[in-house]
């Protein structure tokens, strides 16, 4: 009677799920006004895809798109838009990915209950809804954790190849060469894809008319790279009030590399005092055995 009370919850919240999205497939399109009027407005800076352009070959992209057309924006509880930009990830994928795990997670618990029973095992009802949900809400949340993770590890290679092509810029500098020159030749040398990603935003601000300062602070506050914005203030000075680049930028290379040393050295530290941890309890182990047979005989003795 329970595992039918389960199913039947199961069956009308599946059933709730599929009414709330129709009623939101079929209400009116919301038009964001901030978004509309930004559209409006002249351009002041570099503009860049932040969308492939097409139709999505991937299913989960094509679900995000319905998604994205179709669920209110409160479904995403957060969504982390400079993260999915620094690597180049459409936002449409993000909510197609969240979609389908958490479909999965919310099958997982039913399936598991119909295996768990074909073996003569009978699970609560109230069990496999709430591991059903409990499931679903986790992996639900699980893109985005995944996306936080790559994003950390994207910009600290981003911080890495930048104290390159800091120093490359510098040289070119030091040989004569004016300021966006020097810029575009040092970010055409390197095939890693923080230089290819800089190289295409110094070829959209000569296109637009940009600045290429401007166009690399741009990026840095689009993709929340401190380093990058300090960098474009040297250029900046070096471009607009003819300052000398080559000694800023050697000592924010200088810097950059020894905040970067800092903190490998804080995550190795990190990473030392977590390896000890199995030792201690290998110890305490190790004790635990020694003092267990003489407390055994103290207390049988008693």
């Amino acid at each position: 009677m329970a595992g039918l009370l389960g199913f039947v919850i199961s069956g009308a919240l599946m059933a709730l799920g599929v009414f709330l999205l129709g009623v939101y497939y079929f209400a009116p399109a919301r038009v964001d006004a901030a978004a509309t009027l930004a559209a409006l407005a002249p351009p002041r800076t570099v503009t860049r895809p932040t969308e492939p352009a097409g139709t999505p070959s991937d299913p989960a992209t094509r679900l995000g798109v319905w998604a994205q057309r179709a669920l209110p924006d409160a479904t995403w509880v957060r969504v982390p838009y400079r993260d999915l930009a620094l690597l180049r990830l459409p936002v449409t994928w993000f909510y197609g990915r969240k979609l389908v795990t958490g479909g999965l997670g919310l099958l997982i618990a039913p399936l598991v209950a119909w295996v768990l029973g074909m073996l003569g095992l009978r699970l609560p009802g109230a069990l496999v809804v709430l591991g059903s949900l409990g499931l679903a809400a986790g992996l639900f949340f699980a893109p985005h954790l995944d996306v936080l993770r790559d994003a950390k590890t994207a910009r600290a290679e981003f911080r890495r190849e930048l104290a390159s092509y800091v120093d490359a810029v510098a040289l070119e500098r030091a040989n004569g060469s004016g300021v966006r020159q020097a810029m575009e030749q040092a970010a055409a040398v390197g095939e890693h894809w923080v230089w290819r990603r800089i190289g295409e935003e110094l070829a959209r601000s000569r296109w637009s008319g940009v600045p290429p300062w401007d166009a690399l602070a741009d990026l840095s506050h689009e993709l929340f790279l401190p380093d990058l914005a300090e960098v474009a203030d040297v250029l900046r000075l070096s471009g607009e009030e003819g300052t000398a680049a080559w000694g800023a930028l050697r000592a924010r290379t200088t810097a950059m590399r020894h905040a970067m040393l800092t903190e490998e050295q804080g995550t190795a530290n990190a990473d030392v005092e977590r390896m000890s941890i199995p030792g201690a309890l290998l110890g305490l182990v190790f004790v635990a055995l020694l003092l267990a047979p003489p407390l055994m005989r103290i207390f049988t003795r008693t």
